[in-house]
Protein backbone atom coordinates (compact mmCIF):
# COMPACT_ATOMS: atom_id res chain seq x y z
CA UNK A 1 0.00 0.00 0.00
CA UNK A 2 2.86 2.41 0.73
CA UNK A 3 4.02 2.16 -2.88
CA UNK A 4 0.72 3.59 -4.05
CA UNK A 5 1.61 6.88 -2.38
CA UNK A 6 4.36 7.29 -4.97
CA UNK A 7 1.67 8.37 -7.42
CA UNK A 8 1.51 11.63 -5.43
CA UNK A 9 5.00 12.56 -6.70
CA UNK A 10 4.24 12.70 -10.44
CA UNK A 11 0.88 14.32 -9.72
CA UNK A 12 2.62 16.98 -7.64
CA UNK A 13 5.15 17.66 -10.41
CA UNK A 14 2.36 17.84 -12.99
CA UNK A 15 0.37 20.23 -10.80
CA UNK A 16 3.47 22.41 -10.42
CA UNK A 17 3.85 22.55 -14.21
CA UNK A 18 0.22 23.60 -14.61
CA UNK A 19 0.63 26.31 -11.97
CA UNK A 20 3.81 27.64 -13.56
CA UNK A 21 2.08 27.69 -16.93
CA UNK A 22 -0.79 29.68 -15.46
CA UNK A 23 1.81 32.19 -14.22
CA UNK A 24 3.18 32.48 -17.77
CA UNK A 25 5.57 29.62 -16.92
CA UNK A 26 7.62 31.27 -14.17
CA UNK A 27 6.48 32.85 -10.87
CA UNK A 28 6.83 36.58 -10.05
CA UNK A 29 6.97 37.40 -13.75
CA UNK A 30 10.47 35.94 -14.12
CA UNK A 31 11.53 35.44 -17.73
CA UNK A 32 14.41 33.15 -18.64
CA UNK A 33 16.33 33.90 -21.84
CA UNK A 34 17.06 31.18 -24.40
CA UNK A 35 18.47 28.59 -24.01
CA UNK A 36 17.89 28.65 -20.24
CA UNK A 37 14.14 28.58 -20.73
CA UNK A 38 14.43 25.36 -22.78
CA UNK A 39 16.73 23.88 -20.15
CA UNK A 40 14.14 24.69 -17.48
CA UNK A 41 11.42 22.98 -19.53
CA UNK A 42 13.56 19.87 -20.07
CA UNK A 43 14.55 19.68 -16.40
CA UNK A 44 11.00 19.88 -15.06
CA UNK A 45 9.61 17.35 -17.55
CA UNK A 46 12.61 15.10 -16.96
CA UNK A 47 11.78 15.08 -13.26
CA UNK A 48 8.16 14.28 -14.11
CA UNK A 49 9.23 11.31 -16.29
CA UNK A 50 11.63 10.06 -13.62
CA UNK A 51 9.11 9.95 -10.80
CA UNK A 52 6.32 8.66 -13.06
CA UNK A 53 8.57 5.79 -14.19
CA UNK A 54 9.41 4.96 -10.57
CA UNK A 55 5.77 4.99 -9.52
CA UNK A 56 4.76 2.81 -12.47
CA UNK A 57 7.58 0.33 -11.85
CA UNK A 58 6.75 -0.16 -8.18
CA UNK A 59 2.99 -0.36 -8.68
CA UNK A 60 3.00 -2.43 -11.89
CA UNK A 61 5.82 -4.98 -11.44
CA UNK A 62 4.57 -7.07 -14.36
CA UNK A 63 5.23 -4.31 -16.91
CA UNK A 64 8.45 -4.74 -18.95
CA UNK A 65 10.80 -1.79 -19.13
CA UNK A 66 10.18 -1.06 -22.79
CA UNK A 67 6.41 -0.79 -22.32
CA UNK A 68 6.82 1.29 -19.17
CA UNK A 69 9.19 3.72 -20.88
CA UNK A 70 6.94 4.05 -23.91
CA UNK A 71 3.92 4.78 -21.71
CA UNK A 72 5.81 7.37 -19.67
CA UNK A 73 7.34 9.08 -22.70
CA UNK A 74 4.00 9.32 -24.51
CA UNK A 75 2.27 10.59 -21.36
CA UNK A 76 4.94 13.24 -20.69
CA UNK A 77 5.09 14.32 -24.33
CA UNK A 78 1.29 14.64 -24.56
CA UNK A 79 1.20 16.54 -21.30
CA UNK A 80 3.82 18.90 -22.68
CA UNK A 81 1.69 19.42 -25.80
CA UNK A 82 -1.40 20.26 -23.75
CA UNK A 83 0.70 22.59 -21.61
CA UNK A 84 1.66 24.52 -24.74
CA UNK A 85 -1.84 24.34 -26.23
CA UNK A 86 -3.44 25.99 -23.22
CA UNK A 87 -1.11 28.97 -23.65
CA UNK A 88 -3.50 30.04 -26.42
CA UNK A 89 -5.93 31.03 -23.66
CA UNK A 90 -3.37 33.10 -21.75
CA UNK A 91 -3.36 36.75 -22.87
CA UNK A 92 -0.15 37.68 -24.63
CA UNK A 93 1.08 34.05 -24.93
CA UNK A 94 1.28 31.65 -27.86
CA UNK A 95 2.22 28.02 -28.43
CA UNK A 96 5.93 27.42 -28.84
CA UNK A 97 7.04 24.30 -30.67
CA UNK A 98 10.52 24.62 -29.14
CA UNK A 99 9.11 24.37 -25.64
CA UNK A 100 7.24 21.17 -26.52
CA UNK A 101 10.39 19.68 -28.06
CA UNK A 102 12.28 20.55 -24.87
CA UNK A 103 9.50 18.96 -22.79
CA UNK A 104 9.67 15.71 -24.80
CA UNK A 105 13.46 15.66 -24.84
CA UNK A 106 13.53 16.21 -21.10
CA UNK A 107 11.15 13.30 -20.60
CA UNK A 108 13.42 11.02 -22.59
CA UNK A 109 16.50 12.19 -20.71
CA UNK A 110 14.72 11.63 -17.40
CA UNK A 111 14.07 8.01 -18.37
CA UNK A 112 17.72 7.58 -19.36
CA UNK A 113 18.87 9.04 -16.06
CA UNK A 114 16.68 6.60 -14.15
CA UNK A 115 18.18 3.70 -16.11
CA UNK A 116 21.86 4.68 -15.89
CA UNK A 117 22.51 2.32 -12.97
CA UNK A 118 21.61 -0.64 -15.20
CA UNK A 119 25.01 -0.24 -16.86
CA UNK A 120 27.16 -0.64 -13.76
CA UNK A 121 25.36 -2.20 -10.78
CA UNK A 122 23.32 -5.20 -9.65
CA UNK A 123 20.43 -2.92 -8.67
CA UNK A 124 18.31 -4.01 -11.61
CA UNK A 125 14.78 -3.39 -10.42
CA UNK A 126 14.16 -1.05 -13.37
CA UNK A 127 14.84 -3.92 -15.76
CA UNK A 128 13.27 -6.81 -13.86
CA UNK A 129 9.64 -7.89 -14.10
CA UNK A 130 7.51 -10.99 -13.67
CA UNK A 131 3.96 -12.11 -14.32
CA UNK A 132 2.06 -15.14 -13.19
CA UNK A 133 2.26 -17.48 -10.22
CA UNK A 134 5.67 -18.08 -8.57
CA UNK A 135 4.18 -21.10 -6.83
CA UNK A 136 3.76 -24.61 -8.20
CA UNK A 137 0.57 -26.59 -7.73
CA UNK A 138 2.52 -29.44 -6.12
CA UNK A 139 6.06 -28.69 -4.94
CA UNK A 140 6.72 -32.42 -4.49
CA UNK A 141 6.74 -32.96 -8.24
CA UNK A 142 9.94 -33.08 -10.25
CA UNK A 143 10.83 -29.75 -11.87
CA UNK A 144 12.78 -30.16 -15.10
CA UNK A 145 15.33 -27.38 -15.60
CA UNK A 146 16.32 -26.38 -19.13
CA UNK A 147 19.06 -23.76 -19.56
CA UNK A 148 20.21 -22.39 -22.92
CA UNK A 149 19.06 -25.07 -25.37
CA UNK A 150 19.56 -22.55 -28.22
CA UNK A 151 17.11 -24.49 -30.35
CA UNK A 152 16.79 -23.68 -34.02
CA UNK A 153 14.64 -26.00 -36.09
CA UNK A 154 14.79 -29.06 -33.80
CA UNK A 155 13.63 -29.02 -30.16
CA UNK A 156 16.34 -31.46 -29.10
CA UNK A 157 15.48 -33.54 -26.06
CA UNK A 158 12.08 -31.95 -25.36
CA UNK A 159 9.79 -34.81 -26.36
CA UNK A 160 12.14 -37.43 -24.91
CA UNK A 161 12.17 -35.74 -21.49
CA UNK A 162 8.40 -35.24 -21.65
CA UNK A 163 7.86 -38.96 -22.29
CA UNK A 164 10.33 -39.91 -19.56
CA UNK A 165 8.77 -37.70 -16.85
CA UNK A 166 5.22 -36.99 -18.03
CA UNK A 167 4.09 -35.66 -14.62
CA UNK A 168 6.98 -33.24 -14.17
CA UNK A 169 6.78 -29.44 -14.16
CA UNK A 170 9.13 -27.35 -16.30
CA UNK A 171 11.30 -24.25 -15.88
CA UNK A 172 13.18 -22.74 -18.82
CA UNK A 173 16.02 -20.43 -17.78
CA UNK A 174 16.39 -18.47 -21.00
CA UNK A 175 18.02 -18.63 -24.44
CA UNK A 176 15.45 -21.18 -25.51
CA UNK A 177 16.17 -20.38 -29.19
CA UNK A 178 19.13 -18.79 -30.96
CA UNK A 179 17.02 -15.62 -31.11
CA UNK A 180 13.35 -15.26 -30.19
CA UNK A 181 11.67 -11.95 -30.97
CA UNK A 182 8.07 -12.12 -29.82
CA UNK A 183 6.56 -9.76 -32.39
CA UNK A 184 3.96 -10.75 -35.00
CA UNK A 185 5.59 -11.92 -38.21
CA UNK A 186 8.98 -12.56 -36.60
CA UNK A 187 8.43 -15.88 -34.84
CA UNK A 188 9.52 -19.12 -36.47
CA UNK A 189 7.67 -22.38 -36.96
CA UNK A 190 9.74 -24.10 -34.26
CA UNK A 191 8.84 -21.34 -31.79
CA UNK A 192 5.16 -21.87 -32.56
CA UNK A 193 5.63 -25.62 -32.07
CA UNK A 194 7.22 -24.93 -28.68
CA UNK A 195 4.32 -22.70 -27.62
CA UNK A 196 1.88 -25.45 -28.66
CA UNK A 197 3.85 -27.86 -26.47
CA UNK A 198 3.55 -25.40 -23.56
CA UNK A 199 -0.21 -25.23 -24.11
CA UNK A 200 -0.48 -29.02 -24.01
CA UNK A 201 1.62 -29.30 -20.85
CA UNK A 202 -0.48 -26.74 -19.05
CA UNK A 203 -3.71 -28.32 -20.26
CA UNK A 204 -2.42 -31.55 -18.68
CA UNK A 205 -2.04 -29.74 -15.33
CA UNK A 206 1.71 -29.17 -15.44
CA UNK A 207 3.36 -25.94 -14.26
CA UNK A 208 5.55 -24.29 -16.94
CA UNK A 209 7.73 -21.23 -16.34
CA UNK A 210 9.97 -19.21 -18.65
CA UNK A 211 12.64 -16.79 -17.42
CA UNK A 212 13.91 -14.73 -20.32
CA UNK A 213 17.59 -14.67 -21.26
CA UNK A 214 19.72 -12.47 -23.45
CA UNK A 215 18.33 -14.00 -26.64
CA UNK A 216 14.63 -13.40 -25.91
CA UNK A 217 13.03 -10.08 -26.79
CA UNK A 218 9.53 -8.69 -26.25
CA UNK A 219 7.93 -12.01 -25.27
CA UNK A 220 5.55 -10.55 -22.72
CA UNK A 221 2.63 -10.91 -25.12
CA UNK A 222 2.97 -14.68 -24.50
CA UNK A 223 3.02 -14.33 -20.70
CA UNK A 224 -0.50 -15.71 -20.38
CA UNK A 225 0.59 -18.98 -22.00
CA UNK A 226 3.00 -19.70 -19.12
CA UNK A 227 2.36 -20.08 -15.41
CA UNK A 228 5.27 -17.71 -14.79
CA UNK A 229 7.27 -15.44 -17.05
CA UNK A 230 9.92 -12.96 -15.99
CA UNK A 231 13.16 -11.19 -16.81
CA UNK A 232 16.17 -9.80 -14.98
CA UNK A 233 16.47 -10.62 -11.27
CA UNK A 234 13.91 -12.01 -8.85
CA UNK A 235 13.14 -15.52 -10.08
CA UNK A 236 11.84 -17.65 -7.21
CA UNK A 237 9.31 -20.27 -6.17
CA UNK A 238 7.24 -19.60 -3.08
CA UNK A 239 7.43 -22.41 -0.56
CA UNK A 240 10.60 -23.81 -2.17
CA UNK A 241 14.21 -22.87 -1.50
CA UNK A 242 14.86 -22.13 -5.17
CA UNK A 243 15.87 -18.80 -6.73
CA UNK A 244 17.30 -17.97 -10.13
CA UNK A 245 18.14 -15.54 -12.90
CA UNK A 246 19.42 -16.14 -16.41
CA UNK A 247 23.00 -15.14 -15.55
CA UNK A 248 23.85 -12.58 -18.22
CA UNK A 249 23.69 -9.71 -15.72
CA UNK A 250 25.96 -11.20 -13.07
CA UNK A 251 29.21 -9.77 -14.40
CA UNK A 252 29.02 -6.02 -13.72
CA UNK A 253 32.40 -5.52 -15.44
CA UNK A 254 30.98 -6.36 -18.86
CA UNK A 255 29.84 -2.82 -19.63
CA UNK A 256 29.61 -3.40 -23.37
CA UNK A 257 27.02 -6.12 -22.85
CA UNK A 258 25.17 -4.07 -20.24
CA UNK A 259 24.77 -1.25 -22.77
CA UNK A 260 23.60 -3.64 -25.47
CA UNK A 261 21.15 -5.27 -23.07
CA UNK A 262 19.61 -1.89 -22.24
CA UNK A 263 19.36 -0.75 -25.86
CA UNK A 264 18.01 -4.07 -27.13
CA UNK A 265 15.19 -4.03 -24.57
CA UNK A 266 14.24 -0.41 -25.06
CA UNK A 267 11.01 1.01 -26.33
CA UNK A 268 12.95 2.60 -29.19
CA UNK A 269 14.05 -0.79 -30.58
CA UNK A 270 10.55 -2.23 -30.08
CA UNK A 271 9.12 0.69 -32.07
CA UNK A 272 11.73 0.23 -34.81
CA UNK A 273 10.87 -3.48 -35.14
CA UNK A 274 7.14 -2.69 -35.27
CA UNK A 275 7.67 -0.20 -38.07
CA UNK A 276 9.90 -2.49 -40.17
CA UNK A 277 8.45 -4.76 -42.86
CA UNK A 278 8.41 -8.31 -41.49
CA UNK A 279 11.06 -9.48 -43.99
CA UNK A 280 13.45 -6.72 -42.96
CA UNK A 281 12.78 -7.39 -39.27
CA UNK A 282 13.66 -11.07 -39.72
CA UNK A 283 16.94 -10.13 -41.46
CA UNK A 284 17.79 -7.78 -38.59
CA UNK A 285 16.98 -10.57 -36.14
CA UNK A 286 19.34 -12.94 -37.98
CA UNK A 287 22.06 -10.28 -37.92
CA UNK A 288 21.55 -9.87 -34.17
CA UNK A 289 21.99 -13.62 -33.71
CA UNK A 290 25.29 -13.58 -35.62
CA UNK A 291 26.57 -10.62 -33.61
CA UNK A 292 25.62 -12.26 -30.33
CA UNK A 293 27.77 -15.26 -31.25
CA UNK A 294 30.94 -13.28 -31.87
CA UNK A 295 30.92 -10.25 -29.52
CA UNK A 296 32.62 -10.01 -26.13
CA UNK A 297 34.41 -13.34 -26.54
CA UNK A 298 36.78 -12.62 -23.63
CA UNK A 299 33.93 -12.33 -21.12
CA UNK A 300 32.09 -15.31 -22.59
CA UNK A 301 35.08 -17.65 -22.25
CA UNK A 302 35.79 -16.75 -18.61
CA UNK A 303 33.41 -17.83 -15.88
CA UNK A 304 32.98 -14.85 -13.47
CA UNK A 305 33.50 -16.94 -10.37
CA UNK A 306 33.67 -14.19 -7.76
CA UNK A 307 30.70 -12.30 -9.18
CA UNK A 308 28.71 -15.53 -9.39
CA UNK A 309 29.52 -16.42 -5.80
CA UNK A 310 28.44 -12.95 -4.65
CA UNK A 311 25.15 -13.21 -6.55
CA UNK A 312 24.46 -16.65 -5.05
CA UNK A 313 25.25 -15.53 -1.50
CA UNK A 314 22.76 -12.68 -1.85
CA UNK A 315 20.08 -15.42 -1.77
CA UNK A 316 20.92 -17.19 1.52
CA UNK A 317 18.99 -20.30 2.41
CA UNK A 318 18.18 -21.12 -1.21
CA UNK A 319 19.69 -22.94 -4.15
CA UNK A 320 20.52 -20.21 -6.67
CA UNK A 321 20.45 -21.18 -10.36
CA UNK A 322 21.59 -19.59 -13.59
CA UNK A 323 22.08 -20.66 -17.16
CA UNK A 324 23.96 -18.50 -19.65
CA UNK A 325 27.51 -19.71 -19.01
CA UNK A 326 27.19 -23.05 -20.87
CA UNK A 327 29.23 -24.75 -18.18
CA UNK A 328 28.30 -26.70 -15.07
CA UNK A 329 29.74 -24.81 -12.09
CA UNK A 330 29.02 -24.86 -8.35
CA UNK A 331 29.96 -21.94 -6.10
CA UNK A 332 28.63 -21.57 -2.53
CA UNK A 333 24.85 -22.06 -2.81
CA UNK A 334 24.89 -21.30 -6.54
CA UNK A 335 24.75 -23.67 -9.51
CA UNK A 336 25.37 -22.67 -13.11
CA UNK A 337 23.44 -25.22 -15.15
CA UNK A 338 25.05 -26.99 -18.10
CA UNK A 339 24.32 -26.17 -21.71
CA UNK A 340 21.13 -27.96 -22.77
CA UNK A 341 21.81 -27.74 -26.51
CA UNK A 342 22.22 -31.52 -26.83
CA UNK A 343 19.29 -32.28 -24.55
CA UNK A 344 21.24 -32.18 -21.29
CA UNK A 345 18.50 -31.22 -18.86
CA UNK A 346 18.61 -31.10 -15.06
CA UNK A 347 15.87 -31.68 -12.48
CA UNK A 348 14.97 -30.09 -9.12
CA UNK A 349 13.97 -33.02 -6.94
CA UNK A 350 13.61 -33.21 -3.14
CA UNK A 351 15.42 -29.91 -2.68
CA UNK A 352 18.41 -30.86 -4.85
CA UNK A 353 19.52 -30.34 -8.44
CA UNK A 354 20.28 -33.59 -10.25
CA UNK A 355 21.10 -34.66 -13.77
CA UNK A 356 18.04 -35.87 -15.63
Amino acid sequence: MRMRWLWILPLAVAATIVWLSAQSHYPLGLQLPPPLDKFAHASVFGALALVLDLALRLNRPGLPMYRRHLLVFVAVSCFGATDEWHQLFVPGRSCELGDWVADSLGGGLGLLAGSAQLLVTRRLGALSWLRGAPRRFDSAKDLILVADPHWNSELTGLEEATARLPRADWLFLGDVFDVWVGLPGMETESQRVFLDWVDRRRAAGRWVGLWMGNREYFLDRHAGRFDLMGEGLGGRLEGEALTWEHGDLINTEDRQYRLWNFVSRSGLLWLAFRLMPSGTARKVSAWMERKLRTTNVTYKLTFPREAFRGAAQSHPGTTFLTGHFHTHEVEANGIALPWAHEGRFMVWRNGKVETL
